[in-house]
């Protein structure tokens, strides 16, 4: 990523005054200049034995580098032991760099805005070349091993240095109570010393350091305590009142459970798409890669059920296990400590997060561009003028490209967020959704770019399908060939081919070829279909491929990993979002599969079910998202239509979607009843089976049982205004003369059914 503005305009200027003075020492540096931090965290509240201890600051020589002061020891590797390490709240040592930018010739020595930058999973802090980015820009800067990792007690010798290693600074996965508080508790030191500016603190990082980023950001000015409770964040002596003035995460999680199982309650046009319904299904290769890399960084994981918020050997192992997990305590209590002391998506929403501009890739396997829609959607419905950007593109984890052009335009804007919210340097940034469509082969140039105020508007077209067949997904459905090329570890990356013809045991769906110039997918599929599936342990993957025009060869566009409800009414679930040109002549294909995995454990996408059972799908509806207009590719391209939304307590359409407006999948049999018919009026008894409501008018039609006649008859509307669970109503119908007299001269109509929608479920209706 580059450091200055190539496109963007007007940033070069407005950081002059930053420039100037790294360049004036740069060109007069004398080895004897003035440099008032001469060491940091020298008063440590937390040092066991309230000696004073500290961190020596080296002024540097001529060069691109010359006086600014490094204070620590570069970055610790295996083959680098050397360690700065600072006593956190509890006691345990991390280890620790900081520096600044050179001393000014007259004026204070600070204090300065200071940006964090947090590592990938199993590294370690950031060396001092790895943070000229924001040096230069004229910013402080801090990072750190977070614990368990490198120095951090991650090795041998930092364990035995100290005894609060061993019990307290193991791999937590960036628990809000303990990494996430040592970084807060480390800028509070360095604002009680004067050398940074409360009111300027930000925090960025890729991968674990945007889940770390973003928990700060959604903690804002709050601290997370061992016990789970918020406090105001202060500094650790004078308790000066601190909050977060600009976030960067770069390919972060928000639910960090989700990322790693995800069972497909995840959909991008939802204010709430928090973990619901049944334990999801693991991504093999991905959590395989990382709990190895984790452990060889070096890292320091605690044997299994040692410690419940550490608990890696344990989660890992309940994870390859598989199914049944439905039922079991250690799932639940896997997903609970993950998503709730884990994951930025669910640390108390009562106040706005801090400013946050989030980049996510869309040919990210690992974190996914949802996990950046999730948390923006119910921030944006909580606060509508909140400050935050989306920026997508095809990077990050493999199947990442990673193209020079994406990364650079993303570094450009995060400066610019960077310049303003710490440095009060040029305008406000907007905050707009910015979205690169991914390109083949990978050195091509980047494909089509959108920007929209909102991720609602960011894709004006739909195409859409629909297919009324039964359709088979057996249980050893599927190429493991495909599989094996399409994995985002073993595979051949984002542009991976395969043989295009349609798998076995699949359920393939081919959209019409593309006409005219074709037409760009932006945005995340959706299925809305009935899928009968025995059993609760079985998993449907997903897959939309783009097929050549002579159906030789297939790319992978969008996939994902969805475990069914145990029901064959409607319900609906979504691929992970991309941007993707299909070119004229080339036609998109969706697959169901009985799972996304080729047999071997590093080349599995999806972990394959214990006891996956056959799923028949029918009644399918799916809803492509593109940047095209309406009546592109030759009429092709739709007009979006009203959003399905999941059967789920409290279900909402994010905003920015309320243009197309939505209607609501329901699982039945939501109501029940008993009733009697006189005098021309069906009066019933009505109770909610619904598991958390029933509520509208509902219209009853004919349905008996006794031969099939009176089918369809119309009996007239239920109005039931709202029940709760297990509530009853007494309602009354007049029938129409039609359905009065199918009753006198038919006899007892024994059983009826309620209808409300194209997707709602019958709830049966019994007379007597």
């Amino acid at each position: 990523m580059g450091l200055w503005p190539t496109k963007r305009g007007g940033n070069l200027k407005r950081l002059a005054a930053f420039a100037v003075v790294a360049v004036s020492i740069s060109l007069g540096f004398a080895g004897t200049a003035s440099a008032e931090i001469a060491s940091v965290f020298g008063d440590n509240p937390y040092l066991d034995d309230g000696a004073p201890g500290g961190i020596v600051c080296q002024v540097q020589g001529p060069g691109n580098d010359a006086g600014q002061r490094w204070c620590g020891t570069g970055r610790h590797n295996a083959n680098n032991s050397t360690r700065s390490s600072v006593e956190s709240f509890d006691g345990v040592p991390i280890d620790v760099n900081v520096a600044f930018p050179p001393a000014p010739e007259s004026g204070p020595d600070g204090p300065w805005p200071l940006m964090m930058v947090f590592h990938g999973y199993g590294g370690g802090k950031l060396n001092f070349s790895s943070l000229q980015r924001w040096l230069d820009r004229g910013y402080a800067v801090f990072s750190m091993s977070n614990r368990g990792f490198h120095e951090s007690c991650g090795t041998a010798s930092s364990q035995g240095a100290d005894p609060d290693c061993p019990s307290g600074g193991f791999v937590r996965l960036n628990d809000t109570r303990y990494e996430v508080r040592d970084a807060q508790e480390f800028a509070g030191m360095l604002v009680d010393q004067g050398v940074v500016d409360p009111e300027a603190i930000g925090a960025s990082g890729g991968s674990y350091g945007g889940g770390m980023s973003m928990a700060l950001a959604a903690l804002n000015d709050r601290t997370m305590l061992p016990d789970g409770s918020l406090t105001a964040w202060e500094s650790p002596v004078e308790g000066t009142p601190l909050g977060l003035a600009v976030a960067l995460p770069n390919i972060p999680w928000t639910d960090l459970a989700y990322s790693l199982a995800p069972n497909g309650s995840n959909i991008d046009y939802i204010r709430d798409a928090s973990y619901f319904g049944r334990f999801g299904v693991m991504k093999q290769s991905y959590v395989t890669g990382l709990y190895v890399s984790g452990s060889s960084a070096p890292g320091y994981y605690l044997p299994a059920g040692q410690n419940l918020s550490g608990n890696i050997n344990g989660w890992f192992e309940l994870l390859n296990n598989g199914e049944p997990y439905q039922g079991q305590a250690a799932a639940q209590t896997l997903i609970d400590e993950i998503t709730v002391n884990h994951s930025s998506y669910y640390i108390d929403h009562s106040r706005s997060p801090a400013p946050l501009l989030i980049s996510s890739g869309f040919t990210d396997d690992l974190f996914p561009a949802n996990e950046a829609t999730r948390f923006y959607n119910r921030t944006k419905s909580e606060y509508p003028n909140q400050e935050i950007g989306l920026f997508f593109g095809s990077f990050g984890h493999p199947r990442g490209q990673n193209k020079s052009a994406e990364t650079s335009d993303l570094a450009e804007l995060e400066n610019e967020w960077a310049d303003y919210y710490l440095g009060g340097i040029g305008s406000k940034p907007a905050s707009e959704v910015t979205a690169y469509a991914q390109s083949c082969p990978s050195d091509a140039a980047p494909g089509t770019d959108a920007t929209a105020p909102t991720w609602g508007a960011i894709a004006p077209g739909e195409v859409r399908f629909t297919s009324r067949r039964v359709r088979t997904v057996s249980p050893e459905g599927g190429s493991r060939t495909v599989a094996e090329a399409f994995d985002p570890i073993s595979g051949d990356g984002a542009c991976a081919a395969a043989p295009g013809e349609p798998e076995s045991g699949v359920a393939s769906y081919d959209l019409p070829a593309a006409t005219g110039s074709g037409y760009t997918v932006m945005g995340s599929p959706t299925v809305i279909a009935r899928i009968a599936q025995s059993g609760i342990n079985s998993q449907i993957a997903a897959r939309l491929v783009d097929v050549s025009p002579d159906g030789t060869i297939k790319t992978l566009v969008n996939r994902a990993l969805w475990r069914p409800a145990a029901t064959s009414d409607h319900q609906v679930f979504q691929l992970q979002p991309n941007g993707w040109k299909v070119e004229a002549g080339h036609h998109l294909r969706l697959e169901l599969l009985p799972g996304d995995y080729s047999g071997t454990t590093l080349a599995n996408f999806g972990r394959p079910s214990n006891d996956q059972q056959t799923a028949k799908v029918s009644d399918l509806e799916f809803r492509v998202p593109v940047l095209d207009s309406p009546g592109s590719a030759g009429g092709a391209v739709k007009t979006p239509a009203k959003k399905v939304l999941p059967d789920r307590p409290g279900v909402r359409l994010a905003p920015g979607f309320g243009q197309s407006g939505s209607v609501r999948v329901v699982g039945g049999p939501r109501l029940v009843g008993r009733g009697t018919v006189a005098n021309g009026r069906l009066r019933i008894t009505v109770t909610c089976r619904d598991s958390y409501r029933c509520d509208g008018r509902f219209r009853l039609v004919g349905a008996p049982d006794n031969g099939g006649k009176g089918r369809g008859l119309r009996f007239g509307v239920i109005d039931v205004g709202e029940l709760a669970p297990g509530a009853t109503r007494r309602a009354s119908v007049r029938l129409s003369a039609t359905a009065n007299r199918f009753f006198t001269s038919r006899g007892t109509l024994r059983t009826a059914v309620v209808w409300r929608g194209r997707y709602t479920s019958f709830a049966v209706i019994g007379t007597r």
